[in-house]
Parts: structure tokens; C-alpha cells; sequence
């Protein structure tokens, strides 16, 4: 599932969530908002200077007096039916038949329709109020009697054409809404704040919609998609990754710009139905698909017939194959003198063969394709049906699809720039009644302007060395962790992976010592028993831990557990929450395709941390230098939110917060998570106050854990950095969660607050940056914070990582608030420098490592839900809550001897 990127939330419309009740909480409303976005006070100036390009346009607007004007759009039945319609997939037809007809009703004048509500002209139409009934020929699916025989006639005349059509009357409504200046650009531009600019901004981009959908282009938010298949690429399953591009116009400190991107959505393999069936079941023969699956499967696509060129909906599968599937039939009854039908039943095979002189061959045993009504059946043979191309696949990708599509839609950078300038030339986006009469116009080169390259933070490991890493790496060959931990007692489970595992723990061992650690040879090595191998995940793990009991001693230090595949094992779940939340055993899960030094020594990173070691800190952490944080005790917060995959509406959103321990370091974390509502991104458990007056939400829990770790100090500062939300969500995030945690701090007993820095840290955004002369990547480092930033927010795009294959996405970073004081180049330096702490890795992340152990500790407990059977949790006490109509499974907490520990490494 892919989250919005930021301005486009704000120039949609956008529903939120339902209110979440919790049943000992009195929901909490914000009437006024009490914060706003801080405006950027100064720039960096630090960093050696690099020319750049970005993805980004330049627009010039000549007439920035124009006012377009808002008309809403309205569609239901005709005067006598009053029948509601759903307008999507029809209103942009109906707004085209009324230009068509009604043009002097339009005083000639240009407009854009976003093909829902919202139709825009430059100048007002005649009257407020317009109301017309518009009657649109569509086609008509009866059924197959009827629709695919014309009512049994086997003289197939000229009349078919007639009779494959029927007419629909709507009665259309416009009614004028507002004025929409354009000088809301102009004014935004210079920095003030107007209040309709992002109105102005959805006109302009609702232009470059209605450009593509002429164009005859899949329409996905702000990205379009040609009917090309030099634009398809197959990733395997009858799916199939389609190239596209975004765009969207664009405030900046540079003027306005028009953001071009490539983009990728998932179709599904447009041809034959049968061969989409193989490719999706993964079978090689017809006898093979699962016709259950595959009805589930087709409901609701597009295809269309072989034999009349028309498009159906599927609604279902026939009962019985088509030589077998009956249906009444009105045919001509020769023999009478008043030339009178009579009704037969025929079965759809020999309709078509006999009455349509159409051979069937592949498709005989199999369900026809039902295109008709529920209580009207229309059946077609399989292999007369194709589906129609740009039909998108919302379901989730496996992990095959998804390396394969990563591996055949990444671009290196030159080549984005080149797809890009293509773009730009053939699609002609200024070309366009409504922008010329604006005098709007789009430059057809990326723009170009200067950055800053900052300097690599200098790293700390074990013995006293210091590391300076290079191009964003470093690597730990002949040299010590900076604090190694002991592992005395452990064991080596095996999961019916093909693996030595005597040879891997020798290996492990060996490795381990030469980085320092401490490490003795396994107590025993378990391999699973085969007489469970085909038994239930759950069924498995618990196995496994009573032979693990039964043949330890004691209580292990950790346990390496060897699972048989790579990713999304279904043991994973399973096992991570017995040995998490039950018994209090730190694990580390591997599934080798090969041992080497490099591998073994990142699964000894993931280890070390796990167990309390740290594996490098930064050099200025190191000699409590890191500048605002040295002589204040100042907390960092890591905050975000995974929700379930396309399609899982009732899997619960799983809250991650991760907080900094042991002040004056920056590297060390532990996690707090909770489950809350599907699909909520706001957090609502910072502060969970109970009728007994405890507090039982994650701030609480964190801040005892600062306070006891950093002996005896309370944060009087707070850096919270907030992933995942968009620009829609600003406002809750500074008057809402922020307000959560100033409370859970105050319940502590204290009568002031912290200071708070609140940063939200963005990816899913659609600006790539370019060396102006170089064909590589943007060296890590990298910071921009003039000509493509907001004109007056507070932000900046970092790329502190080394791009390795394919183009760079820099991290965009917001500051809501800023109480501690930073400057721009103190703040963007420790932004910098947090890059560089992740335990995991020996490279610089693309995003601050507090942001990455909270997306990491999410997506980890979330496995302990994922495979859960309702069933079995729904008879634990206190497993369950429920918000609002939907029942949300609680996430058990963590045994205590791991609760405090980085588990999520």
C-alpha cells in the first residue's frame, strides 16, 4: 500500500478516519488549532557547494488577475426518477455530452472537470444554476438470449447495432460555488500563507487530469498512465508493473514549478482470460485453476467479447461448464402462420456453435464468464473473452513480484532524466485552452541551482579506533565492536532448512571473536522433528520450544533460529511473539542462501544490539559533543505507523514509538508499540489515562525508561521525529499527538514541559535531485534547502546515503516546531549525523535511524497479528478491544527481560 505524498493530500479531497472511542477515554476535540507550522528563520551555508538538477519545471504565469470560478456538478436520475448515480466513470462523459450540446449554454466558455464534483471555468458562466438532461447511448448486457442473439434472430442484420445499445437519461446540475483567485499563487509564492492557494494549485492540476484523461490514460491520483505496452513490464501472476508519470504544480522558494516523475502502478496482464488465469494460478493446463479462486478473482473486471467487440463486467462464474449451462432462448417460429417465437433451452456451447457459426474448442469444460445481473445471467465462453489493458491490481505483490518489479522499473539517473524530457516533449502540458487563457506556460528543462554536500560524521568502534566512513560506508574487517557483547548460553534451532548448521555456528563463532565478542560454542543444536514439518505455524514453534526447554538448563542468552525461506516465512509471526512476549528470549532469525564474512557480520550486528552491545557510536557522541544536546538531557523520538496490505481492511495499524536511553548518546533506543484502529495514522496511545488515574500510554513508558537510564535525569528536551503522514496531517500531528505527550510528561507529576522539536520525515514523495555534471548519483550528504523548498515552511531534502543502484530519493524533512533554538546547519548536521547510528548497517540510511527502528519495531509486532488465528485470541481476556464497529486485536507487551532491550534489531 503506497501513502499520499504531501501536497497532493492537501489538494484532494480527503476523508478521515472515524473518531476512535476508547471505552475508558472521553474522545478529545481540537476546535482551534493551537500550533502552526514555524516559517523557515535562516538557510544553511555549510557543506561544500554541488550544482544540481531536480525533477521540477519552471512556470511562468502572465496573468496572475485571473479568477477561476467553481461550479459543482451534480448527476442523478432523470426529473421522474431522481434515482442517485453513481458519477464516477460517467461525469466526465456526461461534462463532454453537455459541451457537445449545450456549448451557448457554456458562453464558450473553456473548462476543466475532475470527473466527480468540481467543474472550473476562467470567466463565470451565464447562469448560476444550470440544469440539463443529458441521455448517453451505452452499451446493454441482458442475457445471452437477448444481448448475444438479438433476441434469438439468426439473420444477423444491421439492426444488431441498435439493439446492442440502449439509452440512459440523467439529469446534470452545475451550481456556481465560489471564486478561486490565481493571485492566492503569486501571494503564496512570496511567502504569505492565503487561504485558497491549494484550491488554485487543484485547478491547475485537475487541467493536467483532464489533458490525460482525453488522452485515454488510467487516472491514479496525481499519476497517469498510457495504453502503451512498450510502458508494461510482467513482474509474473497475470500482473504487471505500468509505467507512468506524476505531476503536480508546486510552490517553491524558486517560483512555481510543475513536479514531473516517474511512476508505477500495478495492471493486470491485458489478453486471453484463460492465459491470465494460468499466469495468475502459476499452472501450465486449464484442469489445473482453481475456478473458486478464480471466480474471486474476475469479479469485476473489464473484458471484452472476440465476437462483437463489446465490453462487459464480470459479475461471476457460471454453475456448470459451457457445454452444459442451459439457457432459455426465444427463437422464431417458422412453422406458424402468424410468424410467432417460441422459447427453447440450449446450452451455451451450441448456442454458439449452431446459432453463431462460432468454433469453441479450449473453453468447452470450462465455467462460462457471466457478464450479466444478479437475477439476469449473461454468459460468455471463456476463450471468446480478453481483458481490457489498464485494469489495476490492488492486491498486495508477493515477494517475488516485488523484486521483480524493483528489478526491472529502476532507472539510473540519466535515463529518469531522459524518460522525463520525452515526457515533457511529447505530452505538451501547456498546450491547453484553460492554462493559455491564464497565460500560464511550462519550461521544457529541469531546473537547475546550487546545493551543499555535508561531511560524514567520524565513527567510534572497539579498542579506541576511529572510523571515517567513505561514500556513506564503512566496514568493520580487523576491527572490534565498540562494546561486544558476552553470549555464553545459546542454541541453534533449525526449521527444516536446507543449512549445516554445525558449520554455520562454528563460522558465526569465529567471526564473532574477531570483532570481540565473547562467544562460546553452542549448548546443543535442534533440528526440527519431520513428523511436523506439515503441521501449523503455531503448532511448529510450540514444538520446537518444548524441545528447546527439555534440552537446555537454563534460561539462553539468545537462540539463531534457521527458518526454510528468506522472507515472510509464515513461522516468523509465530515464533517472534513466543519468544518475545512469553518467554523473554532474544532471537535472531536467518535463512543463509550462502555464508560469507560479509553476512555473517551483519547478523552479528542485528545480535550485539539485541543483546545490549553497540556496535559503533559517533565520535562526537562518544566525547558528549553533539552540539544543544551535550549539556541539556534531551530525549530523541522515532514515531511511526504500518498499516495492513491493500485489500486487509480489517487488520489492525500497529503504532511504533522508539526513544533515546543513556543521555548524552544518540544511539541507543528501545520501542513502544501498540495496535490501534485500520488504517488510522494518527497515534492514539501516547497518553491512555486510566479510571484509576495511571497512565498506561507509550510516552509514560518511555520517558521512566530515559529517566532511568541517564541516572536520574528528565528530559528538558524532546526531538521528535514523525514518519508517515502527509501535509493534510500537519495540524494533528502539532495539535494532537504533540498535545498527547506534554500531558503523559505533566502526569508524571512535573509542572513545566520539555522544549520540543517536532520534524516529520517524509519518502514518499516524487522530487529526485541529479548532478548537473556527473551521470552518478548525488553523493551522500547532500542537502537542499533553497529553490525547489517551500516558499515559507520550514524544509529541506537530504540524501545522506550513497544511491547504489538505480536513483536516489532524497529524504524530505518538515519542521513543525522548533522550541530548542536550532539553527539551520546545527540541525541539519544532526539530522546528518543520525543517518549514521542505525546498528543494522554499515552504510548511511536514506532516513534518520530513530524513524527507521520505529518503522522496523512496527512492522516486527505487526507479524504478531498477521498470522494470528482469531479464533485462539479471541478466548484470551483482554485480547480484544474495540474502537468505534471495529474490533481491534491488542498486541501482547513484551516479557520484561527483552521489553528493554533492542529487539527490533
Amino acid at each position: 500500500m503506497e501513502r499520499s505524498e504531501g501536497r497532493e493530500s492537501c489538494c484532494t479531497a480527503v476523508t478521515e478516519p472515524p473518531p476512535v472511542t476508547m471505552s475508558n477515554v472521553e474522545p478529545e476535540r481540537v476546535d482551534q488549532p493551537k500550533l502552526t507550522m514555524m516559517m523557515r528563520p535562516e538557510y544553511g551555508t555549510s557543506g561544500q557547494e554541488i550544482t544540481l538538477l531536480a525533477n521540477h519545471l519552471k512556470v511562468s504565469i502572465r496573468r496572475p488577475d485571473e479568477i477561476f470560478y467553481l461550479y459543482n456538478v451534480s448527476v442523478s436520475g432523470t426529473y421522474d426518477e431522481k434515482r442517485t448515480v453513481n458519477i464516477k466513470g460517467i461525469g466526465r462523459k456526461i461534462i463532454n455530452k453537455l459541451h457537445e450540446t449545450y456549448s451557448s449554454e457554456f458562453a464558450g466558455q473553456k473548462f476543466v472537470y475532475d470527473g466527480e464534483k468540481s467543474l472550473y471555468t476562467v470567466g463565470p458562466l451565464p447562469r448560476n444554476r444550470l440544469e440539463f438532461s443529458v441521455v448517453i447511448e451505452e452499451s446493454s448486457a441482458k442475457n445471452a438470449s437477448e444481448s448475444l442473439s438479438d433476441n434469438g434472430n439468426t439473420n444477423h442484420s444491421s439492426k444488431r447495432s441498435k439493439h446492442s445499445l440502449h439509452s440512459k437519461a440523467f439529469l446534470v446540475e452545475i451550481d456556481y460555488a465560489a471564486k478561486i483567485p490565481l493571485r492566492s499563487v503569486s501571494r503564496a509564492l512570496s511567502g504569505a500563507d492565503p487561504e485558497n492557494v491549494q484550491d488554485a494549485l487543484r485547478v491547475l492540476d485537475t487541467v493536467l487530469r483532464q489533458q490525460a484523461a482525453n488522452r485515454g490514460c488510467l487516472l491514479v491520483r496525481q499519476s497517469f498512465f498510457h495504453d502503451d505496452s512498450r510502458n508494461f513490464t510482467d513482474v509474473g501472476g497475470g500482473v504487471m508493473g505500468c509505467r507512468g508519470f506524476h505531476s503536480s504544480f508546486r510552490p517553491t522558494h524558486g517560483g512555481l514549478t510543475l513536479n514531473m516523475d516517474v511512476s508505477t502502478t500495478m495492471i493486470l496482464s491485458p489478453g486471453p482470460v484463460i492465459d491470465f488465469l494460468l499466469a495468475n494460478q502459476n499452472v501450465k493446463e486449464p484442469r489445473y485453476i482453481d475456478w473458486a479462486r478464480a471466480k474471486r478473482m474476475l469479479k469485476k473486471l473489464r473484458v471484452k467479447a472476440k465476437h462483437n467487440n463489446r465490453e462487459f463486467k464480470i459479475t461471476g462464474l457460471s454453475d456448470k461448464p459451457c457445454n452444459q449451462q442451459l439457457f432459455f432462448m426465444k427463437v422464431k417460429n417458422g412453422g406458424s402462420s402468424d410468424n410467432g417465437e417460441e422459447t427453447i433451452e440450449i446450452t451455451v456451447y451450441e448456442y454458439f456453435t449452431k446459432h453463431r457459426n462460432i468454433e469453441l474448442s479450449s473453453s468447452v469444460y470450462m465455467p462460462c464468464l457471466d457478464v450479466g445481473k444478479p437475477n439476469r445471467p449473461n454468459y460468455l465462453p471463456l476463450e471468446l473473452c480478453y481483458l481490457v489493458s489498464l485494469q489495476r491490481y490492488t492486491k498486495a505483490l508477493s515477494l517475488i513480484q516485488r523484486t521483480s518489479l524493483v528489478e526491472k522499473s529502476r532507472q539510473k539517473p540519466r535515463e529518469r532524466i531522459k524518460v522525463l524530457a520525452d515526457a515533457v516533449r511529447d505530452y505538451s502540458y501547456d498546450d491547453d485552452p484553460l492554462l493559455a487563457a491564464c497565460g500560464i506556460s511550462i519550461e521544457k528543462q529541469l531546473i537547475q541551482f546550487n546545493g551543499r554536500v555535508l561531511e560524514a560524521p567520524k565513527l567510534k568502534v572497539g579498542n579506541g579506533e576511529e572510523v571515517s566512513p567513505c561514500n556513506g560506508r564503512w566496514n568493520f574487517k580487523n576491527k572490534h565492536l565498540f562494546t561486544p557483547a558476552r553470549i555464553e548460553r545459546w542454541a541453534v534451532v533449525n526449521f527444516s532448512a536446507r543449512c549445516d548448521t554445525s558449520q554455520l555456528s562454528r563460522e558465526l563463532i569465529s567471526c564473532g571473536r574477531s570483532k570481540g565478542i565473547h562467544f562460546e560454542r553452542p549448548h546443543t543444536l535442534i533440528e526440527e522433528d519431520p513428523q511436523y514439518r506439515r503441521a501449523g505455524a503455531v503448532v511448529r514453534v510450540e514444538q520446537m520450544f518444548e524441545e528447546i526447554v527439555a534440552r537446555l538448563p537454563g534460561h539462553p542468552d539468545f537462540l539463531l533460529c534457521v527458518l526454510p525461506e528468506r522472507k515472510n516465512s509464515e513461522l516468523y509471526g509465530p515464533w517472534k511473539k513466543k519468544s518475545l512476549t512469553e518467554l523473554g528470549i532474544v532471537t535472531q532469525c536467518i535463512s543463509p542462501l550462502k555464508i560469507t564474512d560479509q553476512y555473517l557480520t551483519n547478523v552479528l550486528l542485528k545480535i550485539n544490539a539485541k543483546l545490549g552491545g553497540t556496535n559503533s557510536l559517533l565520535a562526537m557522541e562518544h566525547t558528549s559533543h553533539v552540539p544543544l544536546i551535550k549539556d541539556t538531557p534531551t530525549m530523541i523520538l522515532g514515531m511511526d505507523v504500518s498499516h495492513g496490505s491493500p485489500g486487509q481492511s480489517d487488520i489492525p495499524s500497529i503504532a511504533a514509538v522508539v526513544g533515546s536511553l543513556y543521555w548524552p548518546l544518540i544511539s541507543k533506543y528501545r520501542a513502544e508499540v501498540r495496535s490501534q484502529s485500520p488504517k488510522l495514522e494518527i497515534i492514539e496511545s501516547l497518553y491512555k489515562p486510566l479510571p484509576n488515574g495511571n497512565d498506561e500510554g507509550i510516552m509514560r513508558e518511555l520517558l521512566v525508561d530515559f529517566y532511568t537510564t541517564s541516572n536520574g535525569r528528565k528530559p528538558a528536551q524532546i526531538i521528535v521525529f514523525r514518519d508517515g503522514v502527509s501535509e493534510s496531517q500537519f495540524n494533528q500531528v502539532l495539535n494532537v499527538e504533540l498535545d498527547q505527550m506534554i500531558k503523559a510528561y505533566k502526569h508524571l507529576g512535573e509542572d513545566d514541559k520539555p522544549k520540543f522539536t517536532l520534524i516529520v520525515a517524509q519518502k514518499n514523495h516524487h522530487t529526485k535531485l541529479f548532478q548537473a555534471n556527473a551521470a552518478e548519483n548525488v553523493p551522500p550528504g547532500t542537502v537542499v534547502d533553497t529553490n525547489i523548498v517551500h516558499p515559507r515552511n520550514n524544509d529541506f531534502f537530504m540524501c545522506a546515503h550513497a544511491g547504489m543502484m538505480g536513483t536516489t530519493r532524497p529524504a524530505h524533512y518538515h519542521v513543525l516546531l522548533d522550541e530548542i533554538g536550532f539553527s539551520a546547519d546545527v540541525l541539519q548536521k544532526l539530522i546528518h549525523s543520525l543517518s549514521y547510528v542505525y546498528q543494522r548497517s554499515t552504510s548511511a540510511t536514506s532516513i534518520v535511524a530513530p524513524v527507521r527502528y520505529a518503522h522496523l519495531a512496527a512492522q516486527q509486532c505487526g507479524q504478531f497479528v498477521k498470522f494470528e488465528d482469531r479464533s485462539e485470541t479471541s478466548s484470551e481476556p483482554g485480547s480484544i478491544k474495540t474502537i468505534g464497529c471495529t474490533p481491534v486485536t491488542e498486541l501482547p507487551r513484551l516479557h520484561k527481560r527483552v521489553s528493554e532491550s533492542m529487539f527490533f534489531c
